[in-house]
């Protein structure tokens, strides 16, 4: 994600959400036209229901420290079709490679707050800190415990080199973010979670904000109507469990064979 616009005088009027109280539907959202197209409302409420409320109707908060927590649900939304996802060459070559390495592995929810942890303290090229303040970190640690919060780790000798995490609402999958220590780390990582969701017939996973990075990998804005479709198909759909998930081979050869 990138840093968050400031808001300025002539701002539309942003709706401050009390505890227990619903938040408004996604056509609130500010426009392309506002200082921050996409912010909806405003709470001091981040507990686990409410963000499952939240993203089980397209919503996700973004906020710094010292903010309110933000909510928001930009028009078009950034989206990676599984079926679109650019397996490219040099990463297929990256990921057989290390494959090859002893004790290499790609897993799921082996240790969720450590990769949480990993992605909060990752520097970002452009950012001089991170969104995922210790509010967030402690929220989606909840998140994490009643089962709808995942991690995808890649491991060597047990040791954690990179990975994700992201939210499952059914079959709907929310990336959040990801980190490496080495090279081709985080894109292993999203091909690892790819490969699963292709296993299991999700058809897309929510990536909030366009980014280059997001973009290279096949990632693209559709209509927020459009994802909020997508959104719903795979919500009513039954959960994966994620925690016995590994690399998909098979899923990525019909990929590879399908470009």
């Amino acid at each position: 994600m990138t840093s968050q616009s400031e808001a300025h005088s002539d701002a539309p009027e942003l709706p401050w959400i009390v505890e227990g109280q619903a938040l408004p539907p996604v056509s609130w959202a500010w426009d392309v036209s506002s200082p921050a197209p996409g912010l909806l409302a405003a709470s001091g409420d981040l507990s686990a229901q409410r963000l499952m409320d939240a993203y089980a109707q397209g919503v996700f908060p973004w906020f710094n420290m010292g903010q309110p927590v933000l909510w928001w649900s930009p028009d078009p939304r950034m989206v990676l079709k599984t079926r679109e996802f650019r397996f490219h060459r040099s990463l297929q070559k990256s990921l057989k490679r290390w494959s090859l390495t002893p004790n290499f592995e790609l897993c799921f929810d082996r240790d969720f707050s450590q990769v949480i942890h990993r992605c909060a303290s990752s520097p970002r090229q452009g950012q001089k800190g991170t969104w995922i303040v210790p509010r967030m970190v402690a929220a989606y640690e909840e998140l994490h415990r009643i089962g709808v919060a995942h991690s995808c780790e890649l491991r060597i000798d047990g040791e954690l080199l990179a990975g994700l995490y992201f939210v499952a609402l059914g079959r709907a999958v929310f990336g959040e973010s990801m980190f490496t220590t080495i090279g081709d780390g985080s894109k292993m990582a999203l091909t690892c979670l790819v490969s699963v969701c292709l296993q299991h017939g999700i058809a897309a996973i929510d990536c909030q904000q366009n980014t280059r990075h997001l973009a290279s990998m096949g990632a693209r804005e559709i209509p927020r109507d459009d994802f909020l479709s997508v959104l719903q198909q795979g919500r009513d759909q039954a959960p994966i469990d994620w925690a016995r998930q590994s690399l998909n081979w098979p899923a990525l050869d019909s990929l590879a064979a399908s470009k």
